[in-house]
């Protein structure tokens, strides 16, 4: 399925996003990966919703906007872009980064907001439990580390790492340091508002997730009320791309028990 791109001048900056399928509509908020890249998962999804795509502003060689400092701000610019777009009966589905952002948004205002997935969320912080650091890496290694599957990591590599797109993967990666940098991928402040969120959510969790292990989503499903955890077995922190047809099952599932009439 062939998306729709689209530009939107919102908040003294432009955004590109990506949109198909027909339906409820369905965010989805990329990780620290993201790119303008169309992947079989949205398809799949596109099959049952209309999908949207946006990219994070100050990505893709877009210029930072200048009220970008954090993650928080994303969420309230995101808020923007729903009113913007006038969506509503938002099936929210955050990846990574996007993931936490999609909690910041939701503990401001779900009004807009049917549904909540947040997938190998970053945003939280648990002592004595070992994560893996991207910045200290190389970029082999920080996408390979996403990955159980090692010839799935391979494959990621030699899509994602062409000269061609070398200055917009800085761009991203400046970015996503001006905004996650300290304290490093998580705000401590997060984990008081979550109670907050008041729609259905669901936390999806790769098993072998090495950059957050599963006891983050242990953690995401005992802050959230009502939160439901499923974790996919032999699976890293990328299950959009890993385990495809089990992650649009789970998503879709769940966004159709909650479908706004």
């Amino acid at each position: 399925m062939s998306p729709v791109e689209s530009f939107v001048d919102l908040d003294d900056c432009r955004i590109k996003i990506l949109r198909a399928g027909q339906g409820a509509p369905l965010v989805f908020l990329r990780g620290t990966d993201a790119s303008d890249d169309w992947r079989p998962c949205l398809d799949e999804l596109a099959r049952r919703f209309d999908v949207i795509v946006p990219e994070h502003p100050g990505f893709g060689g877009q210029p930072k906007p200048k009220w970008l400092d954090r993650i928080a701000d994303y969420a309230n610019f995101y808020l923007d872009l729903f009113d913007h777009l006038g969506l509503t009966g938002v099936h929210l589905v955050g990846q990574g980064m996007g993931g936490w952002i999609a909690a910041e948004l939701a503990t401001r205002d779900t009004r807009r907001i049917a549904s909540l997935t947040l997938v190998d969320a970053q945003g939280l912080w648990l002592d004595g439990v070992p994560t893996l650091d991207t910045f200290l890496c190389t970029e082999e290694k920080a996408i390979t580390d996403q990955f159980h599957d090692a010839k799935l990591g391979d494959a990621e590599i030699a899509r994602r790492l062409v000269p061609e797109s070398e200055d917009i993967r800085l761009n991203n990666q400046v970015v996503i340091a001006q905004t996650t940098w300290q304290p490093r991928g998580y705000d401590p402040h997060l984990r008081k508002w979550l109670h907050r969120i008041d729609v259905p959510t669901l936390i999806v969790w790769g098993a072998e997730d090495r950059l957050l292990p599963q006891a983050y989503a242990r953690e995401w499903g005992r802050l959230i009320p009502g939160s439901k955890v499923e974790i996919i077995a032999a699976c890293g922190h990328m299950p959009p791309i890993e385990k495809t047809t089990e992650f649009v099952n789970l998503v879709s599932a769940f966004a159709a028990e909650r479908a706004v009439a």
